[in-house]
């Protein structure tokens, strides 16, 4: 049947050969997971039906049996009352019967077999579906980290380009001379500041002096 088909193929899928084949890996893995829950519900509802087929099917197989055993009991009864016509009636419905039963018998064992290669077919899946879950944050881990991997080896290729490292090291010597004229200024500022104070503190040394050679000398001011 289809259904088992498409439950094989899922079965016998391999999880890391998709992945492998994937462009967007965790996309595909929770498709899979997907998929596997929706046939696995499937098959809990195909087992359902067909348990519940395999159970009519005895039952009519029962009842068939069970008439064909009350006519024979009839058969019986027409011949101790000596009665063959209706004995003759009797064991022709009774052999009816059986052969209903007989058929249903055939289709109760084919039933069977049926039952059991979905029982067989659901195990497999809800192994298969547990695996997966189980696998999925752990392959989805592995596909971030090789793709984390990829990304800083391509960030280390881009680094190591010779032109954008010279450009890198011209941005840094004019920020480095910049710094420097910036400190020169500031220098020459600070500088000049002190010169003129300087200036200003020998001239009034000089003005003391004189006034004090003034007066030693009688001079007046």
């Amino acid at each position: 049947m289809a259904l088992l088909e498409r439950v094989s193929t899922l079965i016998r899928a391999n999880l890391n050969d998709l992945i492998d084949k994937a462009e967007e890996p965790e996309k595909m893995i929770k498709q899979v997971i997907l998929d596997m829950q929706n046939q696995l519900m499937q098959v809990k509802t195909q087992v359902a039906i067909a348990i519940a087929d395999q159970h009519l099917l005895e039952k009519k197989q029962k009842e068939s049996m069970d008439k064909s055993t009350e006519w024979m009991r009839r058969a019986e009864l027409a011949v101790d009352k000596k009665q063959d016509d209706l004995a003759r009636t009797a064991l022709e419905r009774s052999m009816s019967y059986k052969q209903i039963g007989d058929s249903f018998e055939q289709q109760v064992a084919d039933q069977k077999l049926q039952v059991e290669d979905l029982k067989t077919a659901l195990r497999k899946l809800d192994q298969k579906l547990a695996e997966a879950q189980s696998k999925s944050d752990l392959l989805i881990a592995q596909h971030r980290r090789s793709r984390a991997i990829t990304k800083v080896s391509d960030a280390q290729m881009a680094m190591g380009d010779g032109s954008k490292a010279a450009t890198f090291d011209r941005l840094k010597d004019k920020v480095a001379r910049s710094e420097a004229v910036s400190q020169a200024k500031s220098q020459m500022v600070a500088d000049n500041v002190d010169d003129r104070f300087a200036a200003l503190e020998k001239e009034d040394q000089i003005d003391k002096l004189l006034a004090d050679l003034k007066s030693r000398r009688g001079v007046s001011a």
